[in-house]
């Protein structure tokens, strides 16, 4: 089995790759993931120097403890191998993933793959640089499962609604009012969260547009957390204390995982399958619930 490294995604921030103070203000923000774009936040005239702009960026500024991504224009464009080839030239080692745009089938990713592996073995990294993936089409998500399982390298699947609605031709007026009786993107969510946990892998949640509307952005966070997803994306930084808060455990859910956990391990060594803690009865069935906030606790260093 591949072992993935384990990131923290709550919040994935993205930040234009053509303006040099956006990126210096992501790389002290508290987000988990910055995104440097190179896709639809720049211009096809742009694409090039802000290659440079983002190699420059990588190198030069102070991430922390922040996965640094960096997110390239698909494999239909005339853009997509020269982003990879550039980017991981000139910065390499100080890239942890690469976020591939509209993703349709399994070969697309493993052509990121193959030019990641080439460029590794070129430059002697001595770190595998990872694969984020945007499931943002209709034929995309039509392959999902086969997309999820494409290359060792893949590390999280990511739900982009907005081109998925203009794929599918979703009429969207009445998104989170009266029209459609749900969530119109609920099948969209499930499936790629279900693809991605089957994988072993990261679901995430895309943006949400109205970056004044806190109200709206947490609604759509948390439906997005019931589903398993483990974060969400930030198009600006007032959006990041929200998504750090709904996809963390409370201190208290936190003490009380630790606290069935240590129960149920004495109780396995008295020769138990069960215990009643409080009214909560644990098992091997429950105990697998509170193992993922013991283990998210643990991530985030709580």
């Amino acid at each position: 089995m591949t072992t993935r490294p384990m990131r923290l995604r709550r919040s994935q921030l993205s930040v234009p790759g053509v303006s040099e103070k956006m990126m210096a203000k992501a790389a002290a923000s508290d987000a988990d993931h910055v995104f440097l774009d190179l896709e639809d936040a720049v211009a096809p005239s742009a694409k090039a120097g802000a290659r440079k702009t983002i190699v420059e960026a990588l190198n030069g500024l102070d991430w922390g403890k922040k996965t640094r991504c960096v997110r390239i224009n698909d494999v239909t464009t005339s853009w997509c191998f020269e982003d990879v080839i550039e980017v991981v030239e000139g910065a390499g080692k100080n890239i942890d993933t690469i976020m591939l745009t509209k993703a349709m089938r399994a070969a697309d990713v493993q052509f990121v793959d193959l030019l990641l592996t080439q460029l590794e073995g070129k430059l002697k990294l001595e770190r595998r640089i990872g694969i984020e993936v945007l499931i943002e089409e209709a034929g995309g998500l039509q392959n999902v499962e086969s997309i999820a399982g494409s290359s060792p390298r893949l590390e999280a699947l990511i739900f982009g609604m907005g081109d998925y609605s203009a794929s599918q031709q979703m009429n969207l007026r009445g998104w989170g009012g009266e029209g459609y009786p749900g969530d119109v993107f609920h099948y969209p969510r499930f499936r790629i969260a279900m693809a991605a946990r089957a994988a072993g892998l990261d679901p995430v949640d895309g943006p949400y547009a109205n970056f004044r509307n806190e109200e709206g952005f947490r609604r759509e966070a948390r439906m997005a957390f019931m589903l398993g997803f483990v974060g969400k994306w930030a198009i600006h930084p007032a959006q990041i204390a929200p998504a750090l808060e709904i996809f963390s455990p409370t201190s208290e859910e936190v003490t009380r995982a630790r606290e069935l956990a240590a129960a149920y391990d004495k109780a396995l060594a008295e020769g138990l399958g069960s215990v009643n803690v409080n009214g909560t009865m644990v098992d091997a069935a429950s105990i697998r619930i509170v193992m993922n906030t013991v283990r998210k606790a643990e991530l985030i260093g709580l």
